[in-house]
């Protein structure tokens, strides 16, 4: 959960779980992900992780590597690259290293990007995330430090990088719309899109907006058809810039399965359909949108 590794409630379900799959014979390998935690509970972890002697990936988005290198586990900055890396720790493993798939999958996007740029127009200089889960809006967040440098988010954790106003965009952002600030009172955003569109059309009749990113989840417990209520927002955002001269970009990714009951492929084709761009995973979505604006 997002506040199991905050002070109050001091990582009780990470520790855990972590020490009922070191003890399971039939796990092999750990897999740690959190949003930024407090450094006193990742300490906590951390020490908990030095007393298995199975490989561990740990990915703290936005954390420090150094202490998760000195517990003998082994960092990622990135959800694709802890899902990479930790694969690779898999006995028979044969596939490509974390570093060689985002490599190679870096000079597509740039590619990708250089002919989207030429669509925009002069002024069209921003990118705004709308997301509907925070750790994939932190994920973002990693990504971007290192393609625009300061983007301002509701969930930035560095203070000075808070968005005043979560309500209204400014610069490059990225928006959880699944934040306090926004769930009081009404559903979630992985449940109900309305607020998202409403969201995405306030982005998209601003002029000097050059690309919108957003997440999909699919699973349980979510909206059995979030592509059929968001593709024809972004087929609708899409029309009312083309209307006033310009191209609005719309990149996307979709977390999920084809077991899944809504089906990843479903909802990808619907997406696509609507004029968005999909890419395999938020972090490659992440980077084509920095690309297009960086």
């Amino acid at each position: 959960g997002g506040r199991d590794l905050r002070e109050p409630v001091g990582g009780i379900m990470m520790l855990e779980g972590i020490k009922a799959l070191q003890a399971d014979p039939q796990t092999r390998v750990l897999l740690l992900v959190s949003k930024p935690p407090s450094p006193a509970i990742a300490e906590r972890v951390l020490a908990q992780v030095r007393q298995g002697d199975k490989p561990t990936v740990v990915c703290f988005l936005g954390g420090n590597r150094a202490p998760i290198v000195a517990a003998g586990a082994i960092p990622a900055r990135t959800l694709q690259e802890a899902a990479y890396s930790a694969a690779a720790e898999v006995e028979g493993y044969e596939g490509a290293s974390a570093d060689e798939v985002i490599a190679r999958e870096t000079v597509d996007l740039k590619a990708q990007a250089t002919e989207l740029k030429k669509r925009l127009k002069p002024g069209q200089k921003y990118l705004r995330g709308l997301f509907s889960g925070g750790t994939l809006a932190v994920e973002a967040l990693v990504v971007w430090e290192g393609i625009l440098g300061k983007v301002l988010s509701n969930v930035a954790v560095d203070p000075r990088l808070q968005l005043k106003d979560a309500t209204r965009s400014a610069g490059h952002c990225a928006v959880d719309l699944g934040a306090d600030e926004f769930t009081v009172g009404r559903p979630h955003p992985m449940i109900d899109n309305d607020l998202r569109i409403r969201r995405l059309m306030q982005e998209a009749a601003d002029p000097e907006v050059a690309v919108i990113l957003l997440d999909m989840v699919l699973g349980y417990g979510v909206h059995p058809d979030p592509a059929g209520e968001l593709g024809p927002a972004i087929r609708q955002a899409r029309e009312r810039a083309a209307g006033e001269g310009r191209e609005l970009v719309v990149v996307a990714s979709v977390t999920g399965t084809e077991g899944d009951p809504q089906g990843l492929g479903r909802q990808v084709r619907a997406l696509k359909e609507a004029g968005a761009v999909v890419c395999g995973c938020n972090a490659a979505a992440a980077r084509l949108a920095g690309f297009v604006v960086g």
